[in-house]
């Protein structure tokens, strides 16, 4: 039986009830929005970075298939074995068979989105083989049993008491310790012990260039360099749409992603994989997993520019009032919003309304993605496609009504106003979605028109 998921309103919900911690999300996030315009602010050609990063990525839709050929035939010169997966289950099936080969049951990871939404941990568990998330974030979400919440601070919605708390049931931590530098030595220590140990190592990419055959990995922890450095076999997954033309191009995506995604001026590791060292293997899958789908669809095309820095997420009113795992989605935020779904439809039509259209996510990006527009094209896809909740187009069909006819819109104003002011509890109840989590004020004593009608100018005066 499938399992039913919660739609983003009844998650947030759930995340609100707590209101001390939706405080403390929002001003975290929001005090990294602001270091972002403060970095952005210090660099006078920003806005020609972002429009350059926008058509660079522009000209790599529209060649992707040649970068793409190109790049694969530069890295494989370059010895890495590629290898070209369809979908999840295939990339998750190639991962596991080049364990199963070399007899490895071990795997250490660093930060990797695309195989979150692979559900490769989950996969590879499931048939023996021990994964460790090796990004302190992950890991910490990973002995909590939760996916990242945030595509940079993975768990960015925990209080340092809570994190405390799973270290003490997970890691034998002293209980009550909640210190970040303590718990952070302390998990150090722990994962140096599964680097020297684990012969096999897994990371994302950021970057791939097609006119070299390297890619680069960005982070600020060194794990993905452990993990690549110390295995006798190195796996990267990398979704199709992260292929750059040439390694000048670098420096422009470098110069932006640190400064969208944390307000630094570069991830502390910017690291380039080229090719094995001696007695090594490096394998990497390209993954498709709708990708094409999305390349196909002129309105959302443009989403695959994203360079995963999560800037959307940290400006985005919804996003930090109601947590990323209210999205039940890899991808959250206004992002995840638009390319959601392109995997599944169905499943996903709740997150395109997941927000106010306010346009802050399109003016932090980076590569310059419509973000905003694409929420409300979504919008318009999912009710013609039949996907929408049915109280939802029975209320936008009485609002329809309603505006189009002034007699109607007028009548249903006074009826309202009398409501409000006369028995006020008739919407100021529990079965009210906007009577949650605010007061609903009082009915003005006349409509606008009506106002106007007393206090606008006169026939006489609008004659001359």
């Amino acid at each position: 039986m499938e399992k039913t998921i919660k739609d983003h309103s009844a998650l947030a919900e759930e995340f609100i009830r707590d209101e001390e911690r939706v405080n403390w999300h929002d001003g975290a996030l929001w005090w990294i929005r602001q270091k972002r315009d403060m970095a952005a602010k210090n660099i006078p050609e920003w806005e020609a970075l972002r429009e350059a990063a926008s058509q660079i990525k522009n000209n790599v839709l529209s060649n992707l298939h040649d970068y793409l050929l190109e790049f694969e035939a530069n890295a494989t010169k370059n010895g890495i074995t590629v290898h070209w997966a369809a979908d999840a289950q295939e990339h998750n099936a190639i991962v596991y068979s080049i364990l199963k080969e070399k007899g490895l049951n071990q795997l250490v990871k660093s930060k990797s989105m695309l195989t979150e939404e692979c559900h490769l941990n989950e996969y590879l568990i499931e048939r023996g083989v021990d994964v460790i998330n090796s990004d302190l974030g992950e890991y910490i979400q990973q002995l909590d049993n939760e996916p990242p919440s945030h595509i940079v601070l993975p768990c960015i919605h925990k209080r340092k008491e809570e994190i405390g708390d799973i270290f003490h049931e997970h890691l034998g931590t002293e209980k009550g310790v909640s210190d970040p530098t303590t718990l952070t030595r302390f998990a150090r220590r722990h994962l140096r012990n599964v680097f020297v140990t684990r012969r096999a190592a897994l990371t994302g990419v950021n970057f791939a260039v097609a006119e070299t055959g390297e890619y680069v990995v960005c982070t600020n922890e060194g794990n993905a360099d452990m993990g690549a450095h110390l295995s006798e076999v190195q796996i990267s997954s990398m979704g199709i749409e992260k292929i750059i033309p040439k390694k000048k191009h670098l420096g422009v995506f470098l110069r932006l992603l640190a400064r969208s995604a944390t307000g630094q001026p570069i991830t502390i590791y910017s690291s380039h994989f080229k090719k094995p060292r001696k007695g090594q293997e490096m394998h990497l899958v390209l993954v498709d997993f709708g990708r094409s789908r999305q390349l196909g669809r002129p309105d959302f095309r443009s989403s695959l520019k994203c360079i995963r820095c999560g800037a959307c997420m940290n400006t985005c009113p919804v996003y930090r009032k109601s947590g990323g795992l209210s999205y039940h989605n890899t991808i959250s935020g206004p992002i995840g919003a638009i390319l959601a779904p392109n995997l599944d439809m169905r499943k996903h039509a709740d997150l395109p309304f997941a927000s106010t259209l306010c346009g802050s996510c399109s003016n932090v990006c980076p590569v310059k993605i419509n973000i905003h527009e694409q929420l409300y094209q979504w919008r318009q896809v999912i009710v013609q496609e039949g996907y929408a909740a049915n109280t939802k187009v029975l209320g936008i069909k009485a609002m329809a009504w309603t505006l189009s006819s002034p007699a109607s819109y007028a009548r249903i104003g006074r009826a309202g106003r009398w409501v409000l002011n006369n028995i006020p509890f008739a919407v100021n109840n529990k079965f009210n979605l906007w009577y949650k989590q605010r007061e609903m004020p009082g009915g003005p004593k006349e409509s606008f028109g009506e106002w106007y009608a007393k206090n606008g100018p006169k026939e006489d005066e609008k004659q001359e």
